[in-house]
């Protein structure tokens, strides 16, 4: 029999880690109530979805749940039953190491919990004494290992708010889940799922705060010391270097992509400040180089906090072990098999080779890639060489040819890799921003005559511009400067380039004109020329040059741009804030913190091998040595926090305009604009999501907003620290209320989800076959200071004088194996919207809404399908041409071409 005082409460009563996971992600299990301790589990009335007001009130009521047998024994026995996942050593594999602590396990004396109560003492208004105790060794298996203990629980403890763990082994642990049971309603789980670090290299007891979100207002006093401590533990004291175990978040900027110690030529300059802004990156603390006080010297393990890495089943099975093994095995190979690293292809034949026929690698040698890439490196049985053979691109295997074709590749301006750069022609004729003492005429050379004999018989270029026709994909001004210092370097070339599009009556784009153009160098003066689609051999051969090198142009800015820098760079600043100001306990942090899984481990992987000196980007991308600069030059010049959301960026490239009565309140310039049309329907979803959750937790009176200390302070922290080279810009968005709340997450969420899976989960698909999107363009346009032998080449065998530009053939392997793994969806990919967060199923309102969520997310699927199979939507239906499925919520693992997950992932 119980005697029961029911309370209503709003908040979720499950208990989540503090930080991110290894392991599926924090709290992907619990789906139990934290409790008063001696009570059974309060009644969770109809009355909880009701109002703020109530949930706010109802806070305050205590909840007694107190059997009989209680009140006369003033104690509870509930059984702890801890869940610890086998590793495969952890990261201390010393001699002896295991014996200690299977010694350990032996006496019983290896994991000690500690429970804490959100109450007060109210005798003497202190912290409750804690309830601790060993759990013992009972169960060990390849699948899990389990430890369990009786504790006495007297009856006035209070709710239990949070758990400490010790972990008294020598190597770290990484605990599932933590189970109280005794209480009639069931078993009470903490979920984990995070690395608990050994007491010998930290003394400190972990902390697993209870699933319930608290805003800081409203923070229990029994856990307010507690709150605020894990903050200042996260934050650091910025001294030292910091060692892999450590869950330290602090800034730093980007000193650590060059290394001079090995070759004074691979010093690279630092990037964050006023010379070069740049977003900041976790920092690592490690020693500066000898030859360079200002940079930090490379390692092979660069630290992120221990709960950002990797969880162990993507190490094994896909991501990092991937990754890795190409960069740092495969590449190296590939390198030294080269007889000739500037040696391209002789003919297209041998491209296909690639595909068809494989390359060979080096015989009689112990590869650590062979089994981490099992998609390219093919043994062959009756020979003794490693084949590396490539999976024959989608584009490729639809249509052969289709990279040759000048529809596809307007196409592919709206429903390709990098349908983010293309915008919207307002003014006539297109001027250039850069000083023309320096540069040149201001005008462009694609005059209004050129244009009309493009599009004769469909409008006047006044007609086209004022029926919203023509469309521009604008390199001129970004490139041009850097032209000079380009051409210093060996194996490249750049040009700046403006490429012309008209819209067509059925909704295709047509590409009208290229304008390439070199500054004056020197004694050489301002070259530049125009060059169109033709019926002439030696005009259509210009024209196929000229793609090439704009869609180096292209492939540079995607890369470096609309990829490094607007997802991973971008958002590293935001998940230091998150956890570095955001307790575990606020519900904006449960909100974000899928969205930020595993970004920081990727980003330092990219620091190691992909954007480093001399690493995959500068060998084999078109600005080589000075790639990483690029994307300083964007950040300082184009990036705005505000047009990171999609509406926004929409409107500024004039790509829609604000209609009430059109879907999604935009009017679009070009109606069959396959990624804003899937991505206004993805960020429209997401936007009611975030609205959902943000309205829950905070009331409609803005004062709640502002007066969230934790809020506003990871919100300053983010504008003044994170982003700190741009912290005086006007365009920052205010944080005072719901609805400023609601943008900014949402523009997060979006950037971590749809902006990336739509940049980056179709590089293999389009850029596999790397004609259709060369990386880099190694020669001059034949035409521009021509010698007697380049044009005779070019007159005799213009596809001779093509495959000179495109990459060589090591350059072309590197991309497309690194593209390959990029490209891939891991086997535990978490996909948007797939798996509820324990902290949002134990609250009600949250549940629904979640599930309203993942309703729409299913409908974008279908949306999708129906859209693709439209014959009237001619950019994404047709003979030969590939769907566009790139914001498709879900996928299979691997190479597919689709999928959004929730985070910026592999």
């Amino acid at each position: 029999m119980f005697m029961q005082q029911s309370y209503v409460s709003n908040l979720r009563p499950n208990c989540l880690t503090l930080h991110k996971p290894c392991l599926h992600g924090i709290g992907s299990s619990s789906n139990q109530t934290c409790f008063k301790v001696g009570s059974s589990r309060p009644l969770l009335t109809k009355q909880k979805n009701e109002s703020k007001f109530k949930r706010n009130q109802c806070n305050k009521i205590k909840a007694v749940a107190v059997s009989e047998e209680a009140v006369d024994k003033k104690t509870v026995k509930v059984k702890a039953t801890v869940t610890v996942q086998p590793t495969l050593g952890g990261l201390f594999r010393e001699v002896g190491a295991r014996g200690y602590d299977d010694f350990k396990d032996l006496l019983g004396k290896s994991i000690l919990l500690e429970f804490v109560s959100i109450e007060l003492d109210p005798e003497t208004n202190l912290e409750k004494k804690r309830i601790k105790g060993y759990v013992h060794l009972t169960h060990r298996s390849t699948k899990e290992i389990k430890y369990e203990a009786d504790f006495d629980v007297p009856a006035n403890f209070g709710e239990i708010g949070a758990v400490l763990v010790e972990n008294e082994h020598k190597r770290e642990t990484f605990m599932k889940e933590i189970v109280l049971d005794g209480f009639l309603t069931g078993p009470i789980k903490f979920a984990c799922d995070s690395w608990v670090h050994s007491k010998f290299d930290n003394p400190q007891l972990r902390v697993f705060f209870s699933n319930k979100s608290y805003l800081p207002s409203e923070t229990p006093e029994g856990l307010k010391r507690l709150r605020e401590g894990e903050l200042v533990t996260l934050r650091g004291n910025g001294r030292g270097e910091r060692k892999i175990f450590e869950r330290i978040y602090d800034y730093d900027v980007y000193n650590d992509l060059g290394n001079p110690d090995k070759d004074i030529h691979l010093k690279r300059p630092v990037l964050g400040g006023k010379e070069h802004p740049y977003p900041r990156r976790c920092r690592t603390g490690r020693p500066r180089c000898a030859k360079d006080p200002l940079s930090e010297q490379p390692s092979n393990k660069v630290y992120v906090p221990r709960d950002e890495s990797f969880s162990e089943v993507k190490q094994v099975t896909f991501s990092a072990n991937t990754l890795q093994s190409a960069l740092h095995a495969l590449v190296p190979v590939l390198r030294t098999s080269a007889v000739d690293k500037n040696l391209g292809f002789p003919v297209f034949s041998a491209i296909d080779d690639l595909f068809n026929e494989g390359f060979n690698l080096p015989p009689q040698q112990q590869h650590d890639f062979k089994t981490a890439l099992p998609r390219l490196v093919k043994l062959v049985r009756d020979a003794r060489n490693d084949i590396l053979r490539f999976e024959t691109p989608a584009t490729m295997d639809k249509d052969r040819f289709f990279w040759f074709r000048d529809e596809e590749f307007g196409r592919q301006t709206i429903a390709g890799l990098n349908p983010c750069c293309i915008q919207l022609v307002t003014e006539w004729p297109l001027k250039s921003k850069l000083d023309p003492n320096v540069y040149g005429p201001a005008e462009s050379a694609i005059t209004t005559d050129i244009v009309e004999k493009q599009i004769r018989g469909f409008s006047t270029v006044e007609e086209a511009i004022k029926q919203k026709k023509l469309f521009v994909l604008d390199y001129y001004d970004f490139f041009l400067p850097l032209v000079e210092e380009v051409r210093k370097l060996e194996g490249t070339t750049l040009y700046g380039s403006r490429t012309l599009f008209y819209l067509n009556e059925d909704g295709t784009v047509r590409p009208l004109a290229i304008e390439l153009a070199r500054p004056p160098i020197g004694k050489k003066p301002l070259w530049r020329q125009v060059f169109i689609p033709s019926w002439h051999s030696t005009e259509v051969w210009l024209w196929r040059l000229a793609k090439a090198h704009v869609l180096a142009h292209d492939a540079g800015y995607h890369q470096l741009v609309s990829h490094w820098l607007r997802t991973h760079c971008c958002t590293e600043p935001y998940i230091i804030a998150t956890n570095r100001q955001l307790s575990a306990m606020h519900p904006i942090y449960r909100l974000l913190l899928p969205h930020f899984r595993y970004t920081m481990e990727i980003n330092a992987l990219a620091r190691e091998a992909l954007i480093n000196a001399d690493g995959v980007i500068e060998s084999s991308f078109t600005p080589k040595q000075l790639s990483i600069l690029v994307s300083s030059i964007a950040y300082d010049k184009h990036w705005q926090f505000d047009l990171q959301a999609l509406p926004n960026d929409l409107i500024h490239r004039g790509l829609a305009e604000k209609d009430p009565n059109a879907p999604h309140g935009l009017k679009l310039a070009i109606e069959d604009y396959p990624y804003a049309n899937d991505g206004l329907v993805l960020w429209d979803a997401i936007k009611s999501w975030v609205t959902d959750y943000v309205n829950h937790y905070y009331n409609d009176d803005s004062r709640t907003v502002v007066s969230d200390k934790e809020l506003q302070a990871w919100w300053k922290e983010i504008r003044t620290v994170g982003h700190g080279d741009k912290k005086d810009e006007p365009w920052w968005p205010n944080l005072k209320t719901n609805e400023d709340l609601i943008e900014i997450v949402t523009t997060i969420v979006w950037i971590t989800s749809g902006h990336h899976a739509a940049v980056n989960f179709g590089q293999y698909t389009y850029a596999g076959y790397f004609p259709n999107r060369p990386a880099i363009a190694r020669n001059n346009m034949p035409t521009e200071d021509p010698s007697d032998q380049e044009l005779e080449l070019f007159y005799d065998k213009p596809e001779v004088t093509l495959l000179k530009c495109f990459p060589s053939q090591i350059q072309a392997m590197t991309v497309m194996t690194v593209l390959d793994i990029l490209s891939s969806h891991s086997p535990d990919e978490e996909y948007l919207g797939q798996t509820v967060e324990p902290a949002w199923e134990e609250e009600p309102m949250i549940k629904a809404a979640f599930e309203k969520f993942q309703g729409r997310l299913m409908e974008l699927e279908g949306i999708v399908d129906e859209r693709n199979a439209d014959k009237s939507l001619r950019n994404r239906n047709g003979a030969g041409i590939l769907p566009y499925e790139l914001l498709k919520p879900t996928s299979e693992p691997g190479v597919t071409g689709k999928g959004v997950p929730y985070s910026i992932s592999i």
